[in-house]
């Protein structure tokens, strides 16, 4: 199986989730990892181990955090390294919705066709909204 595993601090994972379900569905092969308020990271890297486990030789993933370099990314990064699945991720930074969404529509593509269209929409998706003067009354 392909999986998105979005991973976050604080509830941004899980309600990212929720918000995917309204576009695809209740899907098992997306999962929402965030580290708690208080939590450490020891408590967090049980967690992922944890799924880690049910996991198979087979299965690939797609993983969308919301900062590179940030304590649930890293920590999830080290827990896939130990369980080898670092070879069969695509890790990406700086999560958004449209980022999300075209990972679960394009994950049982190639990784690298899912990277593009999640990295491409997901820059596309960040920009300024600029309404005309003629607009401002119709908001």
């Amino acid at each position: 199986m392909n999986y998105v595993i979005l991973i976050t601090h604080g509830k941004f994972a899980e309600g990212l989730h929720d918000t995917l379900k309204m576009f695809v569905g209740e899907r098992e092969d997306v999962l929402s990892i965030g580290l708690r308020a208080g939590e450490d990271v020891a408590a967090l890297a049980s967690r992922i181990n944890e799924c880690c486990e049910g996991f198979n030789e087979n299965d690939q993933f797609i993983v969308l955090g919301d900062m590179i370099g940030g304590s649930p990314l890293t920590t999830l990064m080290n827990c896939f390294s130990e369980h080898n699945l670092l070879k069969r991720s695509v890790i990406l930074g700086g999560l958004n919705l449209a980022m999300a969404l075209n990972a679960v529509l394009m994950k049982e593509g190639s990784l690298e066709d899912c990277k593009a269209a999640a990295l491409r929409e997901g820059m596309q998706a960040v920009n300024e909204v600029k309404l005309s003067s003629d607009d401002d009354d119709e908001i």
